[in-house]
């Protein structure tokens, strides 16, 4: 099936998938422990029973058990040589099953946070899912699903892995979200669905974590910014314990009873995950399978990404502010800096100019004496986890532009494109490739034209050969070509009058350096300012400038405020209310424990250590250092993360953060204020390999002062409590991400009340597990995420003594 036969199909009725596996092939026997994927080649019939059964209940498309099937879940059970085997035979035993419905093959996650996020190498990432896709489609699949992503960087790793391998066939990519809406690493549905379908998905939704209600929110949410079919595959509503069995407490029928509001949000392809059979396809199916589903509602959209969030361009959207600082072109400090493999002005001038309305990030590292590939990289990767501003990737180099668009964790604008025919040959097709907005200059091989028609011709002929790409109009940002009005009279006129073509003629986003309109003039600013509301009344939706400039910045919000493009003057008010109004004359330089304090809350590891031995060597007290910085900015973290303006990655930056705070003033602390918070036995129990967010509560509790005994994954019961008597430790931590596992939680704690071992507190956790399921199984506490373990830890620290 091709990917434009495959978009007819989603668009002519609804699509229905499959339902749950794992559960399914407990059924038949699959036991705890084992490799999945190994026991179903060994056991075939059971799989086939099941894919037929979906088959028959009405699923059009059934994806191939291997969910664990990539490199780095196999290696977990030494199978890693089976690989291309196994999956290839798991492939052509799913197209059996299904006979003449479709056959996708599953790719799921590694397990492991993917750089800038985490320790996996992006690259290596993209090998193994490579890898993947190569066996699966030697197996003969119709096509491929992504799915139950938490990392919006290991979703992207994915993609670009299996489009690596196969350009032609279709791809679905499905996240996992939590209940705020929102996945591990911080993305919600709407920056998800512009990252994923600009980077080449045919469909995007989300499956697991939640019953159908929610869903119909989130896909409500994207319908109105996805150009390609939604997908929706949630659970049978919450588990239970019923007589020592987890189960799911939505039928069939009740279950099904959601899914005419789900198509009626906007979804187009419909099944079923955790707790879900092949009745709940059944009934979904003969719920369903009359009605019309939504097209999408537009072709192309003009908005760029990072993993936190978006940037929208358009007439009726905000005036979008293009940070122009992280360049070394006129400043000396920051070459001096870059040319020592330093960094820290970067990071300063992008919390900056986030902090001061920046809709963008410009990122250039074009500096002679230096690897400019190699800065950018490590710029993207110090920027894209510390703030939610999209970047705009800036070089002239094509080789460094594919990297770092390889790399950023979200849909980003090349800067820029020219008509020059390096650029036309090798920017464009990156753009094409990673599904990238650019900006348009109107400069060819010859010259950089001065006059209207000229600039109009150029432009044209940039357009012209973009759309013979299948790049449309949305994914362009025009750039006015500012030309300083002290040796060009005549620029600003040309600039407004080509702006107003731009916008009004073509349609489109434009741009500009509006601050070259001044250069070699007295009182810059003031010329910069009257260009900017020049260009803003003829069109102009976006500029490159320096949005430290207070004037400039002002004239943004005003501009938006009198354009109808602030809704109830929100961000006016907000921004200029006497209450929030900061004059920067009155700020005075930071004292140490003020800095120290602020190194914690924007994790700058690297600044930490020197800055409080400098302190201390100051005079202020080391404990000071503790009880007034670090402790006070970890507990501010904390509460931003609660309040969901901090995402994983900001936690684990102030986290590592702080560890290294207290390792620098270690020396110094008196022994009692060095005692540990407390032993904490952490492990995944029997039968479960996931344990990425087990190792997150684990750095989170041992940067809060616990000895943590990590004993792993898939741990049984007889190893946890034996582990808590040889270590004398009273608190034990459980994680199960599977509905299949998370009985074993009760297991545990049964067992320890059989061995008279009362004094011991559990604490459980995972994605499958809730309050009311940690109250049934007699756990003392449950932890929703890292920050909320800390607390109960400390909690049952307290009880515990």
């Amino acid at each position: 099936m091709t990917r434009e036969e495959f978009r007819a199909l989603c668009l002519s009725r609804p699509i229905i998938l499959d339902g749950a596996t794992g559960t399914e092939l407990i059924k038949r026997g699959l036991p705890t422990g084992v490799c999945p994927e190994k026991w179903v080649l060994e056991n075939q019939q059971a799989i086939l029973e099941v894919q037929k059964a979906y088959r028959e209940a009405g699923s059009d498309l059934v994806y191939s058990c291997t969910f664990g099937g990539n490199l780095c879940k196999l290696e977990e059970f030494r199978l890693e040589d089976k690989h291309d085997q196994m999956n290839s035979d798991l492939a052509k035993l799913c197209k059996e099953a299904v006979g003449d419905g479709l056959a996708f093959g599953d790719i799921a996650p590694t397990g492991n946070l993917i750089e800038p996020f985490g320790p996996m190498k992006f690259e290596e990432c993209i090998a193994v899912y490579r890898r993947q896709a190569q066996a699966l489609l030697s197996g003969g699949v119709d096509g491929f699903v992504i799915e139950t992503m938490m990392d919006i960087q290991e979703a992207r790793a994915a993609l670009i892995g299996v489009r690596e391998v196969s350009s032609d066939l279709p791809v679905i990519v499905t996240m996992t979200y939590g209940a705020e809406g929102r996945t591990l690493t911080g993305t919600d549905p709407v920056t998800a669905v512009i990252t994923l379908q600009s980077l080449g998905a045919d469909a995007v939704g989300c499956n697991c974590s939640a019953g159908p209600e929610k869903m119909i929110e989130w896909i409500a949410a994207m319908k109105p910014y996805a150009t390609v079919p939604l997908l929706a595959k949630p659970n049978a509503g919450q588990p239970k314990l019923v007589n020592g069995e987890t189960v799911f407490d939505m039928g069939p029928d009740e279950y099904a009873g959601y899914f005419t509001r789900l198509i009626e949000a906007g979804a187009n392809l419909l099944g079923g995950c955790c707790g879900s059979s092949p009745a709940h396809i059944a009934a979904v199916s003969r719920k369903i399978k009359s009605l019309t589903p939504k097209p999408p509602v537009r072709s192309a959209i003009s908005a760029v990404s990072s993993a936190q969030g978006v940037t929208l361009f358009g007439a009726h959207e905000p005036f979008v502010v293009i940070g122009e600082r992280i360049n070394p072109t006129g400043k000396k400090a920051l070459q001096a800096e870059l040319r020592e493999s330093k960094l820290s002005m970067v990071r300063q001038f992008a919390l900056e100019q986030s902090r001061a309305g920046a809709g963008l990030l410009d990122v250039n590292m074009g500096l002679s004496g230096i690897d400019e590939k190699a800065m950018m990289l490590e710029a993207v990767k110090l920027i894209a986890p510390l703030v939610k501003t999209p970047l705009c990737l800036d070089s002239t180099d094509p080789e460094v532009m594919e990297a770092a668009l390889r790399l950023n964790p979200g849909r980003a604008l090349i800067n820029s494109v020219s008509a020059e025919k390096e650029r036309i040959e090798k920017m464009l097709p990156l753009a094409k490739k990673y599904g990238a907005m650019f900006i348009v200059l109107p400069v060819t091989d010859e010259s950089v034209p001065e006059e209207l028609e000229a600039r109009k011709e150029v432009t044209l002929s940039i357009i012209n050969e973009a759309k013979k790409l299948g790049l449309a109009i949305e994914d362009m940002v025009i750039d006015g070509l500012v030309m300083t009005v002290s040796s060009t009279p005549q620029a600003p006129t040309v600039i407004a009058d080509f702006i107003s073509w731009c916008a009004c003629e073509l349609g489109a986003n434009t741009s500009g350096g509006v601050s070259n309109v001044s250069f070699g003039m007295p009182e810059r600013n003031w010329l910069n300012m009257a260009f900017l509301g020049l260009l803003i009344g003829r069109g102009l939706n976006s500029a490159i400038i320096n949005p430290s400039v207070e004037m400039m910045m002002g004239l943004k919000f005003a501009s938006d405020a009198l354009l109808g493009r602030d809704k109830k003057f929100k961000t006016y008010l907000s921004r200029f209310n006497q209450t929030s109004t900061t004059k920067t004359e009155n700020k005075v330089e930071r004292s140490p424990i003020d800095a120290a304090f602020d190194c914690v809350l924007y994790g700058e590891e690297e600044v930490i250590a020197p800055l409080l031995e400098k302190a201390v060597q100051d005079g202020i007290a080391p404990q000071d250092l503790v009880d007034k910085a670090l402790i006070p900015a970890i507990v501010k973290v904390g509460d931003l993360y609660d309040k969901k303006e901090y995402f994983l990655p900001q936690l684990m930056m102030s986290a590592e953060t702080m560890s290294a705070g207290f390792k620098a003033l270690e020396k110094y602390l008196e022994k009692d204020a060095k005692q540990s918070s407390g032993k904490i036995i952490m492990a995944t129990v029997k039968g479960d390999i996931h344990d990425i967010g087990k190792n997150i509560v684990c750095l989170m509790l041992k940067n809060y002062g616990f000895e943590v005994i990590d004993l792993g994954k898939d741990v049984a019961a007889e190893t946890i409590l034996q582990a808590a008597a040889e270590n004398d430790t009273k608190i034990i931590g459980l994680s199960a991400l599977m509905t299949t596992t998370m009985g074993e939680m009760k297991t545990v704690i049964a067992e320890a009340k059989n061995r008279g071992m009362n004094d011991l507190r559990f604490m459980v956790g995972g994605a499958v597990v809730d309050q009311n399921y940690a109250d049934e199984i007699g756990a003392d506490g449950y932890a929703a995420d890292a920050v909320e373990a800390v607390k109960v830890a400390k909690k049952l620290a307290q009880q515990s003594k």
